[in-house]
């Protein structure tokens, strides 16, 4: 597999340094692996912090700034970030205020946040966690106990960063973060494997033909795997999936979200399947986007996530936020 890199050794690393060069508002600490906005820590503002295995970009990196996280801790290629990186990031975020600690439910993930939380609450650092698990397409899988985290966590980053950024207290902020998080469902699905730097070769088989219902970011096993489906077939049981763990009682956010390889062009027909769906099953829309968000390197394949929202979580979702990954309103 041709690859536009040097070295998998140095995959991350000059990434990040190329990330620096782009992104002059952003404090990147390539040998300690944290991104951090430049102003932070600011005053009387809630720190969030998030991070995990590289490779999903945008996710995590690419939403530091203001209007969303304070700061991001990449990993190795699909392997989290160790608590040494979550305490640096705690620290140079810290306004006094308290660090929000945004996880996704992948096990190696949980154990080093939760290390790192006390860590830095031995330094003096308020911290509280919220724990993303959306995914329900299937339980206890590869890397994780229960659900895993994936789309949703755009959601919750946004909507808490938004929180933050007006100077609501952690205990406020917190509570947005899992309130996004339980009113949220994912769902995803793989037309090809993914390849990683340090394999280079797919890292599980998928024959021409076929695809895989419910796949993980980091290739994980799904529900079942299907002769290829149309995308309005996809569609129907993308959005089904959700639909049926999850009753929305007010309008959601949509999210249609590119794995990585598969072109806009198919991702905005996608949403055209996931619109109609929606609008056959009465579920009310408040706001969509569609793009590569919560990726998996060079797969192929698309998630939708939906978040129901109230008058609240619609205002802070709004909201103005100017990150290398997510921009509106400034």
């Amino acid at each position: 597999m041709k690859m536009l890199i040097n070295v998998p050794e140095t995959v991350v690393a000059d990434a990040l340094r190329g990330m620096a060069a782009a992104h002059p508002e952003l404090t990147v600490d390539v040998e300690n692996r944290v991104v951090v906005r430049k102003d932070a820590p600011v005053a009387g503002k809630v720190g969030l912090v998030s991070g995990g295995g590289s490779g999903h970009e945008p996710l995590h990196g690419g939403f530091v700034g203001p209007g969303m996280l304070s700061a991001a801790c990449p990993g190795e290629v699909f392997t989290s970030p160790v608590p040494d990186q979550m305490v640096r990031a705690a620290a140079a975020v810290d306004s006094g205020a308290g660090v929000l600690f945004i996880v996704k439910n992948y096990t190696g993930d949980v154990l080093n946040f939760d290390m790192a939380a006390e860590l830095a609450e031995d330094e003096g650092v308020q911290v509280a966690k919220v724990l993303v698990n959306d995914d329900v397409a299937v339980t206890d899988s590869l890397y994780t106990a229960g659900r895993r985290g994936t789309g949703a966590t755009l959601f919750v980053e946004k909507i808490a960063g938004a929180a933050a950024e007006e100077g609501q207290p952690l205990e406020r902020v917190t509570a947005l973060a899992k309130q996004v998080n339980e009113n949220s469902r994912s769902f995803g699905v793989a037309l090809s494997a993914v390849t990683t730097p340090a394999k280079g070769t797919p890292t599980f088989d998928l024959p021409a033909g076929e695809l895989e219902l419910g796949i993980g970011i980091h290739g994980e096993p799904g529900r079942e795997r299907r002769p290829m489906m149309t995308s309005g077939e996809i569609a129907d049981f993308a959005v089904g999936a959700i639909l049926d763990d999850l009753t929305p009682r007010n309008p959601v956010l949509v999210l249609v979200n590119g794995m990585g390889a598969t072109p806009l062009l198919e991702l905005y027909g996608f949403n055209a399947e996931v619109q109609r769906v929606l609008s056959e099953r009465g579920v009310p829309v408040a706001r969509v986007l569609v793009g590569n968000y919560v990726t998996s390197l060079d797969m192929a394949g698309a998630s939708v996530t939906l978040c129901q929202v109230d008058e609240e979580l619609l205002r802070l979702y709004d909201a103005p936020v100017s990150t290398p990954g997510l921009r509106w309103g400034m």
